[in-house]
């Protein structure tokens, strides 16, 4: 049995979901969650002061590695604030651990994405952030669109089908991208991925999608993705 175990911002109603859905039977999934109501870069930097607290109890249900699973709470500050917050988690649970902004930077060089449309829920300030992470990590962000939602209840209860017509939205405005990022652990989008890439023939990464398929790679464990990310492990 391999345990692994997520940090999740308090209002979260994704994560555990689509990771069960695509996790093998022999998999289970664990959270802690961190205090977090409405997606805003204040909320987001008080939000991290609680990883290391989050890792160390889930240490207590012997996972096998530890995901920070929200993307703008792994970005906050920066490039590099990432993959210290990765060493801060690894450290307070013992096991490997990964950040999702992180896994996404991963995700995307393994897809050997260098210019990439990205759909998200949050507003303009958060966008300004992701597209200035995405650059300084040397992705060209092509485009971004973010539907300016504050509450991250809300972004929870968007459909996967309002994912798949924004993103259908993004691709049909911006041609030359190599790819499409979804961006946001709440945002429900697995279920809409695999029709992204049929339709428009190019790789489709979401915030869960990548942080799924990253911490799975360093424990061992084949999810049940039906993407192009998962042929590339």
């Amino acid at each position: 049995m391999t345990r692994l175990g997520v940090v999740v911002p308090s209002s979260n109603t994704t994560v555990e979901p689509e990771f069960r859905a695509v996790l093998p039977d022999d998999c289970t999934v664990h959270a802690a969650r961190v205090p977090l109501e409405d997606v805003t870069a204040d909320e987001l930097e008080k939000m991290a002061d609680h990883a290391e607290r989050a890792a160390s109890l889930l240490a207590d249900a012997s996972v096998d590695g530890v995901a920070y699973a929200c993307t703008t709470g792994s970005l906050i500050h920066g490039s590099g604030f990432d993959t210290r917050l990765e060493s801060r988690l690894s450290e307070a649970a013992g096991v490997p651990a990964t950040a999702t902004a992180r896994s996404v930077v991963r995700a995307l060089a393994a897809l050997e994405v260098d210019r990439v449309a990205v759909a998200t829920p949050y507003t303009a300030t958060l966008d300004r952030m992701e597209r200035e992470f995405l650059t300084d990590n040397g992705i060209e962000v092509v485009s971004i669109d973010g539907r300016g939602l504050v509450e991250n209840t809300a972004i929870g209860a968007l459909d996967p089908a309002d994912a798949e017509d924004h993103g259908r939205a993004v691709l049909s405005a911006t041609p030359d991208a190599d790819a499409l990022f979804i961006s946001c652990t709440n945002y429900r989008s697995i279920p809409a991925m695999a029709s992204l890439e049929a339709a428009f023939d190019l790789p489709v990464v979401s915030s869960n999608a990548a942080t799924i398929w990253d911490l799975c790679t360093r424990v061992g464990v084949r999810p049940d993705l039906d993407l192009r990310l998962a042929e590339t492990g």
